[in-house]
């Protein structure tokens, strides 16, 4: 994978090129993630990982280097073994169950059926969000990054289920396309996630649903006569306040009497 920023046009923007590139360092980086997972102990640590990269990529421009990565690497597998123990554990009781409702072995039928396979995409969606915060400290804390991802997805349950919808698309194409084209697969699917993961929400004086701010506005508060709920001031007006005895509502002062 390349190691350096890409290059724009003169006009700042990318051509095919580019894209092309992305594509084929996120097909590589798929590769590399599905034969690290292998051993199934190290999914974890291939996983974080990887999520390490992506976020490296997408908040610099430029991959780490090999060296980087493999240093990120082992230094991740002993923490993430229970991690994969556990996931391992969790994907299989998961899936005996959806296999035995789906088949009847066990009561409680669509409904039943229908209230797992929820559970299951919203923990798919939650893994998606602690797999992107695991690659942001570095690939390898994943307590810290699953009591981060929890607190994200009661904050913004949009962005969970956003993340939910991601994994599910992912796990339809890994079923539709051919078994080949499954780790290239693997490595669209943790960029989308960093890329869902990453937007924030916005003001709603930007999105046209309310007041702009003063300070976005670049003035300061409108004085009550602007704003039509109070007198105009003389200046204001643009003339100046006459005396009464010009306007013939007082008398001449003394030195303007005549002799």
């Amino acid at each position: 994978m390349a190691s350096r920023a890409e290059p724009t046009d003169t006009a700042g923007r990318r051509d095919w090129r580019d894209v092309a590139r992305d594509a084929a360092d996120l097909a590589l980086l798929g590769i590399l993630l599905t034969l690290a997972a292998a051993p199934l102990l190290t999914a974890a640590a291939a996983a974080g990982t990887a999520s390490a990269a992506v976020h490296d990529w997408t908040r610099t421009g430029s991959w780490p280097s090999a060296r980087a990565t493999l240093r990120r690497f082992v230094r991740s597998v002993l923490p993430g073994v229970p991690v994969s123990l556990l996931a391992l554990a969790v994907v299989g009781l998961l899936a005996a169950d959806l296999a035995a409702l789906a088949t009847g072995r066990v009561p409680g039928g669509p409904p039943a059926l229908l209230v797992t396979a929820l559970i299951t995409a919203g923990l798919i969606g939650y893994a998606g969000l602690v797999v992107v915060e695991v690659g942001g400290n570095g690939g390898g804390r994943w307590r810290a990054a699953a009591r981060s991802a929890a607190r994200a997805c009661l904050d913004a349950p949009a962005r969970w289920a956003a993340l939910t919808g991601v994994a599910a698309l992912a796990g339809l194409l890994a079923v539709l396309v051919t078994p080949v084209a499954v780790p290239i697969l693997a490595g669209y699917t943790v960029a989308a996630l960093h890329a869902v993961a990453g937007r924030r929400s916005v003001p709603a004086h930007v999105a046209g649903r309310g007041p702009v701010p003063t300070p976005a506005a670049g003035r300061g508060p409108v004085p009550a006569h602007a704003a039509g709920r109070g007198p105009v001031p003389a200046h204001a007006a643009g003339r100046r306040s006459v005396p009464a005895h010009i306007a013939g509502r007082g008398s001449l002062p003394a030195h303007a009497e005549l002799p």
